[in-house]
């Protein structure tokens, strides 16, 4: 019997846990001809999220990570990439005819992949993305719209500058594509989509992605355990989906091979934390005092200590805690808490040392 946790990748088929309103809304903005804005912190499963909508739907479509994108340019070349793998060749190139700044296409003839890519003397990189973009709405149709994810979409406002203006010009005279925009930088998605000034302000439905509920995530892990381990991981974790999903593959191997009967979901907690135990010394070491001090109240208190007997003034806590939900190492939920519970437990026990 494989180990039937999963974690780290995009989660789907038996291993997708619940979500099921969220799914269900997801497909609905999808099948109709709206945009969606979906927000959550890293790790919350978003991706997944998508990915079975997408795969329920049945359309054809791409995903960017604008993370990975360097400059306009490259954004342009990854679209056309992920282009040519949903279309037919014969069509996309027939369709390029009319392409202002002819590409170079190659060919992999060992794993039959197409490569499109534009001189690196081109510099107008204007025409390149409208060529680009203007390329998805000719391969769409009414009937058969396609569907664009852009994942960690809050890149967009530091790639170049303009180039969010210049994205939204173009999207909104298509008609034909239902575009997806994911981010975990709560605070500069919602600056994208609800600030009056900027390009994006309302342009699709917004959704936030919550945590799994209690008890939908305990009845997930206790048919694959039991209700106590259920009940012991999820006091630990708090109900994060990867974290979870990371502490009950581990459960479930000392259970299932290693045979372990006693203080199982603790002995979990201290084989993760100490296999990372190098790399969370070396995240403490870059962290300044102040950021110290704010991640260990965190652990102790679970929500930052303010008072005016505090070294660290109000102020400059909640800057501190923008920067660290920024930086990922803090979320907001019901309260604040810090992103990565094997974390929190190794800052506690380094507190203590």
């Amino acid at each position: 019997m494989s180990n039937p946790f999963k974690f780290g990748t995009v989660v789907d088929g038996a291993f997708f846990t619940d979500r099921i309103a969220e799914l269900q809304y997801v497909k609905q903005i999808l099948q109709s001809e709206n945009h969606l804005v979906l927000i959550s912190p890293r790790r919350f499963g978003k991706s997944s999220l998508i990915n079975k909508a997408l795969e329920q739907i049945e359309r054809r479509h791409i995903v960017i990570n604008m993370q990975s994108v360097t400059s306009v340019q490259h954004f342009a070349h990854k679209l056309m990439n992920a282009l040519f793998r949903v279309y037919p060749m014969e069509r996309l190139k027939h369709l390029m005819t009319h392409f202002r700044i002819v590409p170079t296409i190659s060919t992999n003839p060992m794993t039959d992949t197409v490569d499109v890519s534009f001189s690196p003397i081109v510099n107008n990189t204007e025409i390149i993305l409208e060529d680009a973009m203007n390329l998805l709405e000719k391969v769409s149709t009414e009937e058969h719209r396609l569907i664009v994810v852009l994942d960690e979409f809050q890149e967009v406002v530091t790639l170049a500058k303009g180039f969010d203006r210049q994205l939204r010009s173009i999207m909104q005279m298509q008609k034909n594509i239902n575009y997806v925009f994911l981010g975990s930088q709560e605070s500069m998605m919602e600056n994208i989509f609800e600030k009056k000034k900027s390009p994006f302000y309302h342009f699709g439905q917004m959704m936030r992605l919550n945590k799994i509920p209690r008890e939908d995530f305990r009845q997930y892990i206790a048919e694959r355990l039991d209700e106590m381990l259920a009940d012991s991981i999820l006091d630990f974790t708090n109900c994060h989906p990867y974290y979870t999903q990371q502490i009950a593959y581990q459960v479930w191997d000392l259970v299932h091979y290693e045979q372990e009967k006693d203080d199982i979901v603790e002995k979990a907690i201290d084989r993760i934390v100490m296999l990372h135990d190098l790399d969370f010394e070396r995240l403490w070491l870059n962290f300044n005092k102040s950021d110290r001090r704010v991640l260990q109240d965190l652990c102790l208190f679970s929500q930052p200590a303010l008072g005016a007997d505090r070294s660290i003034p109000a102020s400059t806590t909640y800057s501190i805690l923008k920067k660290l939900m920024q930086q990922g190492y803090v979320i907001k939920t019901e309260h604040y808490e810090i992103e990565d519970p094997f974390f929190r437990r190794w800052v506690n026990r380094f507190s203590h040392r």
